[in-house]
């Protein structure tokens, strides 16, 4: 393997024309920003077509069960702390099956990002409405149309103070790269909710829907100003604001008391305790 390319190439089982393949790009392109040795990276997903996207970078893994990457994550973190830590899963695992845990990091405010593959569909259990469908929408298994309403994640993200919240475009690679980047670098929860074309099951949202519509915050936009990232982050239809929505000053959640979990020895007179009272 060269030196160029630490985080590796492989071969995926994703659909040709996914937006996986960008997000991937991007990624690996912001962690060779961040000079990030593999070895000093953890990625937690879910299941799903983008909880796979991990497997296909040369970092340490932990695939989990469905809309858990943030708690495996979060305990990653908390016990080394010097670990760079991100989630990476789809809409449907980290806000339908993991919205739960996704409230709850938001809370803490855990020193991890998450990166959220938002194509708004399922795509492995292949085309049901997600929580970002919109309402209406004619899926597989929503035959007269999605009937609830939405998930915003980012307005939810700024509404709870977040400490990080972007919205990006997996065909805007560099940008996207600059974003992931940013947030890794926030101490505090990061989200970056990536907005993606999945070619075979949501015709809707395309590749040139979303060129037509998505834009870059400009300078003029100030992430520290709250009702204008909820402004920002409610924004979404004919146009749509990419880039840095709202950043805050919260403490991150941490460090335990005691110091890292992964730095300790056990005290092997109590482990010695415990497997005796096994015998």
């Amino acid at each position: 393997m060269s030196a160029a390319t630490p985080y590796g190439e492989f071969e995926t089982a994703w659909c040709p024309g996914c937006g996986n393949f960008s997000i991937r790009k991007a990624v690996t392109a912001a962690l060779t920003e961040l000079g990030l040795p593999p070895h000093q990276v953890v990625f937690s997903s879910g299941i799903g077509q983008a909880a796979k996207a991990p497997h296909y970078i040369r970092v340490n893994v932990i695939n989990g069960l469905h809309g858990r990457s943030l708690p495996a994550a979060t305990g990653v973190k908390l016990a080394n702390p010097g670990l760079t830590v991100l989630a990476e899963s789809g809409d449907g695992c980290s806000y339908g099956e993991g919205g739960n845990h996704f409230l709850a990091a938001i809370r803490r405010n855990i020193d991890i990002t998450a990166i959220v593959h938002n194509n708004q569909i399922y795509g492995l259990t292949k085309g049901q409405a997600s929580p970002t469908t919109p309402q209406g929408r004619i899926t597989k298994t929503q035959p007269h149309g999605a009937p609830s309403m939405a998930f915003n994640p980012v307005a939810v993200a700024v509404t709870m103070g977040a400490g990080f919240v972007a919205r990006g475009f997996s065909g805007d690679i560099e940008h996207l790269a600059g974003l992931i980047a940013a947030g890794v670098r926030h101490p505090g929860f990061a989200l970056i909710d990536v907005l993606q074309p999945c070619v075979s099951f949501n015709k809707t949202n395309t590749y040139a829907w979303y060129k037509e519509r998505c834009f870059r915050l400009g300078d003029a936009h100030d992430p520290a100003d709250r009702p204008a990232a909820l402004e920002k982050a409610l924004e979404f239809g004919d146009r749509i604001p990419i880039g840095i929505l709202w950043k805050s000053d919260r403490p991150a959640f941490g460090p335990l008391p005691g110091g890292p979990l992964a730095l300790k020895e056990p005290d092997r007179g109590v482990l010695a305790d415990i497997l005796a009272g096994y015998a």
